[in-house]
């Protein structure tokens, strides 16, 4: 059992190898660490969610129906920005079947996408630039699709990572390549 670990500043990649013993399925994980800037926000929320109520206590008249849509209006920003927190994304290889890709929320949402292996023509690195970025992606060509399936598609973790994930996904396509010819 092959266990790989590398680890930057906002993310951790763990590489199981194989699970349970068995050499069917390599997984491999990015874990998004927990930074300060989500602890800033949660704080930053709760903050406002105390001081707009002590300022309503104050001012008694307004204490009724808008200190109750405060409070909601708080409870569901807090809600909506806990739920889309990624937690990590994991890729499972089974050479003999396809590629299941995994988010992992917060909040215990997961959601999961399968991917056959003959569907999988070649995996590719790509640069993404933006106005704001420039970071690394990890995606798939897929037969009779027109656009990329990334296979990290809420992390961005940095190159290094993504070049384990890109020689374990080539192998397995080459080596179905190979067997058909």
């Amino acid at each position: 059992m092959c266990n790989t670990s590398v680890a930057s500043r906002k993310y951790v990649y763990i590489n199981n190898g194989t699970i349970s013993q068995s050499p069917v399925v390599d997984a491999h994980h990015i874990i998004f660490q927990k930074t300060s800037m989500s602890y800033f926000m949660l704080w930053l929320l709760a903050t406002a969610f105390i001081v707009t109520f002590y300022c309503m206590l104050f001012y008694k008249e307004h204490l009724g129906l808008s200190c109750f849509w405060s409070i909601l209006l708080y409870l569901i920003l807090t809600a909506v920005f806990h739920g889309k927190v990624v937690k990590k994304e994991s890729i499972l290889i089974m050479p003999m079947l396809g590629v299941q890709l995994e988010t992992h929320y917060r909040s215990g949402r997961i959601h999961h996408r399968f991917v056959p292996i003959d569907k999988i023509l070649k995996p590719v690195l790509n640069e993404c630039v933006t106005p704001v970025t420039c970071y690394w992606s990890l995606a798939l060509i897929l037969q009779e699709d027109a656009e990329l399936t990334l296979v990290f598609q809420e992390v961005h973790p940095p190159l290094e990572m993504l070049v384990l994930v890109w020689k374990a996904l080539c192998a397995v396509v080459d080596g179905r390549l190979a067997q058909m010819k």
